[in-house]
């Protein structure tokens, strides 16, 4: 650590202490929680399978066209690769089914197996970086209709389901492949761009294929593949009816014993989602986070240290809730370098854990308790302007990573060296 950062980061903990935060242990602790790195980021939500026809996009665009978008698994690789040595803490991987390697062969989504995600595992152990799973219902010709798992022609919701339980035992075995369990998350695009004559048919219909391929589905060991069930108000093609509401998913996974995944920008506009932990973990056994920075809907634009980040981890902070809250970031922007785009997100998200971890809650809670509204509020305002900067620079330099204001050398160097070439 630099004599200049080791100076400001003593007289930092010098002031946190004062407030009884010991900035050691927050330090410690902030490196330590594991970030699910999205996949997604480098390659604009292509995938890498082989299809035997063009599909439209099923509700998830990337605007964009900034060269170097990763054009195979390897490419992808080399990506994340970057991203590590600009992020510091904890990272894993999070992958869709479409980054599947088939050796340029076609192979339908329902035949997935473990082997096309061979090089995937043998990545994260060389790395010492765990993977997270998620199924792909959309981009398929079987998903144009706009339901998937809650169609109403059992053809269809068939293969889905199929697709569903062939995602979760390749989670299976990436957990096996790494030593820790895998978060495998069901997020399904069905709904309707108008209203609807009939929204009871589609609930029933994806009860029906949730509980055939995950709820009551037997051959995945639960303990390695851990199941979430991922909510949205409305999405593009979707915008008046979503089959998997947060109502709906919530009263799901509560009642079958799921993991209920709450994504920051699948929310009313207006909505932020810190108020909603305190209401659903005396409840939920565990919730999964994907962090990522709506504007006016549910655009993904690549997550910074905003208000709704901080308020989302001092609620998780203030309720000791760290054990049973999984993190993933969930955003793509293809306007900018993408590296940078992984780089600024993940480093905001790794912030945002480390300013809570250094909020006083418990003198919170004391003057709370006695009544002392006022110096509650005081004190909640006056900790923007501690001298936060120099604990964070001071968490970069313990894991090696570069500080604020550095890494883009790296990224433009990367540019140069590798994103250019694939233009």
């Amino acid at each position: 650590m630099q004599a200049k950062v080791r100076k400001a980061y003593a007289l930092a903990r010098a002031e946190y202490a004062a407030l009884g935060v010991d900035t050691e242990k927050a330090i410690r602790k902030a490196l330590a929680i594991p970030i699910s790195m999205h996949g997604w980021q480098a390659d604009d939500v292509a995938g890498f399978e082989v299809q035997a026809a063009g599909v439209a996009s099923g509700g998830i665009l990337a605007t964009g066209n900034y060269p170097g978008r990763a054009r195979t698994g390897a490419e992808a690789r080399a990506d994340y690769e970057q991203v590590l040595k600009l992020v510091p803490g904890r990272l894993r991987l999070n992958l869709h089914a479409i980054y599947a390697e088939t050796g340029g062969q076609v192979v339908e989504r329902d035949e997935l197996r473990p082997r096309h995600f061979v090089q995937w595992m043998e990545w994260g152990r060389k790395h010492k970086v765990c993977l997270d799973f998620n199924p792909t219902f959309f981009a398929h010709p079987k998903a144009d209709s706009g339901f998937t798992l809650s169609s109403t022609d059992p053809a269809i919701r068939k293969f889905w389901v199929r697709h569903a339980i062939a995602c979760r035992r390749i989670a299976q075995a990436m957990a096996k492949s790494q030593g820790a369990p895998c978060v495998i998350n069901h997020w399904i695009p069905d709904g309707a761009k108008d209203f609807p004559a009939d929204r009871w048919t589609h609930r029933a219909l994806l009860t029906k294929s949730l509980d055939e391929a995950v709820a009551r589905e037997t051959s995945v060991n639960k303990t390695l593949c851990v199941d979430f069930v991922e909510s949205k108000l409305f999405g593009i093609g979707s915008e008046e009816y979503v089959v998997g509401s947060a109502e709906y998913y919530s009263s799901y996974a509560l009642s079958r014993g799921l993991g209920f995944c709450l994504d920051m920008g699948h929310w009313h506009p207006t909505e932020t989602i810190h108020d909603k932990l305190s209401a659903l973990l005396p409840f939920h056994q565990r919730l999964l986070i994907h962090v990522s920075r709506p504007m006016r809907w549910d655009s993904d634009h690549v997550v910074v240290f905003n208000d709704d980040l901080r308020h989302l981890f001092l609620e998780i902070q203030r309720g000791n809730a760290w054990p049973r809250v999984a993190l993933a970031t969930d955003y793509f922007d293809a306007s900018i370098n993408r590296i940078a785009a992984y780089t600024i997100g993940l480093r905001a998200t790794r912030k945002a854990i480390l300013y809570a971890l250094l909020d006083p809650s418990a003198t919170l809670r004391r003057l709370e308790a006695g009544g002392d509204n006022a110096g509650r509020l005081a004190l909640m305002d006056e900790m923007k302007t501690m001298p936060f900067g120099a604990v964070w620079a001071a968490l970069c330099g313990r894991a090696g990573a570069p500080a604020d204001h550095a890494w883009m050398r790296d990224v433009q160097r990367y540019e140069r060296r590798v994103l250019s070439a694939r233009r």
